[in-house]
C-alpha cells in the first residue's frame, strides 16, 4: 500500500510536501493505484494524476472512520537533553499505536527549546510508514503544574524511579479492561519529589516498569510496546 497524508473533506487534496515526494523523489507514475489519508481515521483509495508538479487523486473509493487504536494511550513525557532520544520515542511510540503524545516541562527538565513542527511530521512519516489512519496528536511543551490539572485520576498512571514509594505492577492496569490510559514519563534524573507529592496529591497512582532503571525515551517506548501488547 501506497499511503500519503492529506484532506479528505471537505474536498481531497494531496499535502504539498507530499505532492513534491511523489513527484520529485518517489517518482510514482500516473494511473498507479495511491492510498490517501487525513490522519482522523478517514482513507481514499483512488489513482494518482500528474500535472507537471502537482498530483492529486483520481478518486474510487473513500472509507470513513476507520477503527481507532483501543485502549488509547496517551504519554506525556518530559524532553530528553539529547533531541535524537525524544524522537526515537516519537517514532517508535507512533508504530505502536500511541494516540497522543504531550511534551512536559518539569523541574529537571533539560531541554526547553522543541521544534513541535518537526517533531509532529517525524510522527506523521512514521505513522504512514507503519499504514496508521489515525496519526497521535503531539502537543506543545506543557509545564508539569498546568498538565497534572487535566488528569483523570482513574485512568493516569505514573512511572518513577522513587523505590521508598509505594508503586502497582502493570498488569494490575493489564486487567483493569481501561480503554483510556494516561501515563506519565519523568526527565533525566526522575521527577521531584515535589512533583511526586504533587501527583499523589491528586491521586494519580504510581507504576513499576520493572526492576531495571530505564531512560526517559526506553521508558515511553516500553510503556507504548505494552500497551500494544494489549489492542
Amino acid at each position: 500500500m501506497k499511503l500519503f497524508y492529506g484532506d479528505i473533506f471537505p474536498k481531497i487534496k494531496i499535502n504539498e510536501e507530499e505532492q513534491q515526494h511523489i513527484t520529485k523523489v518517489l517518482r510514482i507514475k500516473e494511473g498507479e493505484e495511491i492510498y490517501l489519508t487525513d490522519g482522523l481515521g478517514n482513507l481514499a483509495f483512488g489513482t494518482l494524476k500528474v500535472e507537471g508538479k502537482k498530483a492529486s487523486l483520481d478518486v474510487i473509493e473513500i472509507k470513513e472512520k476507520q477503527t481507532e487504536f483501543s485502549p488509547k494511550l496517551h504519554i506525556a513525557i518530559a524532553p530528553t537533553k539529547n533531541i535524537d532520544r525524544i524522537e526515537f520515542f516519537i517514532e517508535k511510540a507512533t508504530e505502536m499505536g500511541i494516540s497522543e503524545i504531550t511534551l512536559i516541562n518539569t523541574e529537571k527538565t533539560e531541554r526547553k527549546n522543541l521544534n513541535i513542527d518537526k517533531l509532529r511530521k517525524q510522527s506523521i512519516a512514521a505513522s504512514k510508514q507503519s499504514l496508521r489512519f489515525h496519526f497521535p496528536i503531539v502537543n506543545d511543551l506543557t509545564k508539569f503544574s498546568d498538565f497534572i490539572k487535566t488528569l483523570n485520576p482513574e485512568t493516569t498512571f505514573v512511572a518513577h524511579c522513587h523505590e521508598n514509594l509505594e508503586r502497582m505492577d502493570l498488569t494490575t492496569i493489564q486487567n483493569s479492561n481501561l480503554q483510556e490510559l494516561t501515563f506519565l514519563i519523568g526527565p533525566e534524573g526522575d521527577f521531584s519529589e515535589r512533583e511526586i507529592q504533587m501527583l499523589a496529591d491528586n491521586n494519580i497512582k504510581a507504576v513499576s516498569l520493572g526492576q531495571q532503571r530505564l531512560r526517559t525515551e526506553t521508558a515511553g517506548v516500553f510503556v507504548a510496546a505494552w500497551n500494544y501488547s494489549l489492542m
